[in-house]
């Protein structure tokens, strides 16, 4: 009687682990500054066709990240050439300083809305592009070097279960 509750107990345990995140990709920055003109790109493919998906640009900062805010440029390449940009901008601190995001001590992930319900029709390879965007106030050049971002990835996941 033991071993089949815990069998029971084991099987409703696994069931219940997230198996909904398709893909999940982190590019590292060396010395955590991300320079002006460096592009992360990330590449995918394999998915279902009819399936919604929702996308994340996942970015961890640490406290040397000067800014509140974060302004991103991303283009998402089709497998038929169709390249669909943007210019996005996230909090990533509240008006006291407080960092946004999960994690202990000097680093913090935050998980960032990019696409909602958004469904791939064409198989193939798709490509997503990520540049920082960020400036001074009064500043028309951006900022070379952000100091402070150590990673950004992105993530995919099932849109519903």
């Amino acid at each position: 009687m033991r071993s089949y509750i815990f069998l029971v107990f084991t099987i409703a345990f696994l069931s219940s682990c997230n198996t909904n995140v398709v893909t999940s990709e982190y590019k590292s920055l060396n010395g955590a500054v991300w320079n002006k003109d460096e592009i992360l790109q990330f590449n995918f493919s394999k998915l279902d066709t009819v399936q919604a998906y929702h996308m994340f640009i996942n970015v961890r900062n640490d406290d040397t990240f000067p800014y509140s805010n974060l302004f991103l440029i991303t283009s998402l390449s089709t497998p038929d050439g169709e390249v669909l940009q943007d210019t996005l901008e996230y909090n990533m601190a509240l008006r006291d300083g407080t960092w946004l995001g999960k994690g202990s001590g000097s680093l913090k992930e935050n998980k960032l809305w990019y696409k909602e319900n958004i469904v791939f029709p064409t198989s193939g390879v798709y490509t997503l592009e990520v540049s920082h965007a960020m400036r001074k106030n009064g500043n028309v050049q951006g900022v070379i070097s952000l100091e402070g971002i150590t990673d950004v990835g992105l993530e995919i996941t099932k849109s519903n279960p």
